[in-house]
């Protein structure tokens, strides 16, 4: 007989300090792992991962060097070292970053002569023994940061290393010039999980080079609107119809003209009446007034139109204010010499290198199949909205997916202030006066605050509000479609493999960015939208699947969750999800028998 082969585990990406008592990790049931029917690679692995699948061409995909999107900076001008994974202090006041953090611009850790395999992090311990080594020849941006011709520039001095194994996408180390190369086997002691959001390979950022905006330009009224966006509204132009349109088209136009009059009516109000633009928006915004809409909803801009001006004004500079505070750089360190490696130099810009670093390798692979989200201006944005919301927020700080929640916010404001509110592509932000990219980023950062106020409980230590709307999830599903949910648990499908990411990300990996804002739209609309409302959201989306999974086992289960097929989906198909969701909040909403704990929506 051969040995005894060890229970096969299925992973969700989750972050935290405690992996051994994750609910993330499951052992199949027995009657599954002795299944001799059903053969898996031993070395698969089965989880949430962090991806668009759905968008991405899974024939094409590959873990070698592409060069179709964006990489993250080599480890040398990323900070390499391994660094304190404690969360931020907490702060009484202000948003700057506290002292004695570690320095951001070209951190090099030593080599050591080995790499301890599989061991624990000790901060403590290794804290001694971390080098850092300040790079006074780089150029900065405003903030201090190193520019891209800097790390280009950095990257080809260097001698080429090998980077094939390595598994955190960086540059390997070497000792005397040969590389320490380090298997991915054996440093997690288990395979590659076949993710095209990991690469094994990384070279420095490749952005698009500036071209001229293909049709699409700044408004000339830029400056009417950076004061107060009602002023938008008087430049809403309505193109006229084609001579041979059809009957339906021709209804269609006049439909959308009526709406978007109704939506100028109540946003030019002197007090904006919030229960009548919520009622009109549940249904969807015109991309016209969306953006005024969104900041109105979530309670950014004040309803009185005397107030308007002002709040944005002073909401503004809080955020440039803040930004200035937190990359603000620290005491020079010229006199101590370039090599010095004392801990107080190390922290000479204030950055928590841990933190930036997660955000710098996550921000390139945010969207990264729309041109918008590949330019320099794009993704400099993001990292400090993103930067500072995290210091903000000590209790959670900056959580995988978090960066996915900011791009709708930056592309609808983006689109107020261009001719062409489709600004996915034919865009560069760098192109536009540094006004109007401060006023996107700091509504943006204002906007992403608002809503994540809302689900705080799903980013904080152990995310106790996404395994309640995981557990509710199961027990709606149950009541809704019993045989999918006993399908499901029969072939040992635990929700939170495949659902976590779709309550981490509001399903954001799951269909287009156009789509989620559409998506938003009515969560706005709809009281605890993005808690409340997105369960049942998710409910009518697994249950819309029912059919094929009963088809499929294990294995074909979770790869059809992690890859649906909604690269098609219109505006139509999200109406009709958010139209079947509504439905089952109507039903289940406030019925205390549609759970079976009370640990659900209720």
């Amino acid at each position: 007989m051969g040995s005894k082969k060890p229970p096969q585990q299925e992973m969700v990406q989750v972050d935290g300090p405690d992996r051994n008592t994750s609910p993330f990790w499951r052992n199949r049931p027995a009657n599954l792992r002795n299944d001799s029917s059903k053969t898996t690679d031993p070395n698969a692995v089965f989880g949430a991962s962090y991806s668009h699948a759905d968008i991405l061409k899974f024939d094409s995909l590959s873990l070698n060097q592409s060069h179709s999107r964006p990489h993250t900076p080599p480890a040398s001008s990323r900070s390499s070292a391994r660094l304190t994974q404690s969360p931020p202090p907490r702060f009484n006041s202000g948003i700057a970053s506290p002292p004695k953090r570690p320095t951001y611009p070209q951190p090099v850790r030593k080599p050591q002569s080995g790499w301890d395999i599989g061991e624990d992090d000790n901060d403590e311990e290794e804290e001694d023994g971390e080098q850092y080594y300040y790079n006074e020849n780089v150029d900065e941006d405003e903030f201090g940061l190193p520019s891209i011709s800097s790390i280009r520039r950095d990257a080809k001095n260097r001698a080429p290393l090998n980077k094939a194994n390595d598994p955190g996408g960086g540059r390997m180390p070497s000792e005397n010039g040969v590389p320490l190369v380090v298997s991915p086997e054996q440093i997690s002691g288990r395979g590659i999980a076949q993710s095209s959001d990991i690469a094994e390979e990384r070279e420095p950022l490749n952005y698009p080079s500036a071209k001229r905006s293909e049709g699409k330009i700044l408004r000339p009224q830029y400056k009417d609107i950076l004061r107060d966006p009602v002023n938008s509204l008087h430049l809403i132009s309505h193109p006229s119809m084609a001579p041979n349109a059809t009957s339906k088209e021709i209804e269609a136009h006049s439909a959308r003209i009526s709406r978007i009059n109704k939506f100028k009516r109540i946003l030019q109000a002197s007090s904006i009446p919030l229960t009548e633009l919520r009622d009109s928006s549940w249904s969807g915004i015109p991309e016209e007034v969306r953006a005024m809409s969104w900041q109105l909803l979530l309670g950014y801009l004040p309803t009185s139109s005397e107030r308007r001006v002002a709040t944005l004004e002073r909401k503004r500079k809080a955020y440039l204010d803040g930004v200035r505070q937190a990359f603000e750089r620290g005491p020079s360190t010229s006199a101590a010499g370039p090599k010095t490696t004392t801990s107080a130099q190390a922290r000479v810009r204030g950055l928590d290198e841990a933190l930036w670093h997660q955000i710098s390798i996550d921000v390139p692979r945010t969207s990264p199949h729309l041109q918008l989200y590949s330019y320099e201006a794009t993704q400099r944005s993001l990292e400090r909205i993103l930067y500072v919301w995290a210091i903000r927020h000590p209790a959670s700080g900056y959580v995988q997916g978090i960066n996915d929640l900011v791009t709708p916010f930056w592309q609808v404001f983006l689109g107020t202030y261009i001719t062409d509110n489709n600004v996915e592509s034919g865009m560069d932000p760098g192109q536009l006066p540094k006004p109007v990219l401060d006023a996107v980023e700091a509504d943006s950062f204002w906007c992403l605050t608002k809503l994540l106020d809302g689900i705080q409980d799903n980013y904080i230590f152990a995310q106790p509000g996404i395994v309640r709307q995981v557990s509710a999830l199961r027990d709606l599903t149950t009541r809704i479609d019993a045989g999918l949910a006993k399908h499901l648990e029969s072939e040992g499908i635990e929700f939170m493999q495949f659902s976590f990411r779709w309550m981490n990300c509001l399903l954001m990996r799951e269909v287009s960015v156009r789509n989620t804002i559409r998506m938003w739209d009515t969560y706005m609309a709809e009281d605890q939208g993005f808690s409340d409302f997105h369960l049942y959201v998710c409910a009518a989306f697994l249950v819309k699947w029912s059919e094929q999974l009963m088809k499929m086992d294990f294995q074909e289960i979770m790869m059809f969750l992690q890859a649906l097929p909604t690269r098609d989906w219109t505006e139509k198909d999200i109406e009709l999800l958010l139209s079947e969701a509504y439905i089952w909040q109507s039903l289940f909403r406030g019925s205390s028998a549609h759970l079976r704990n009370s640990s659900g929506i209720t």
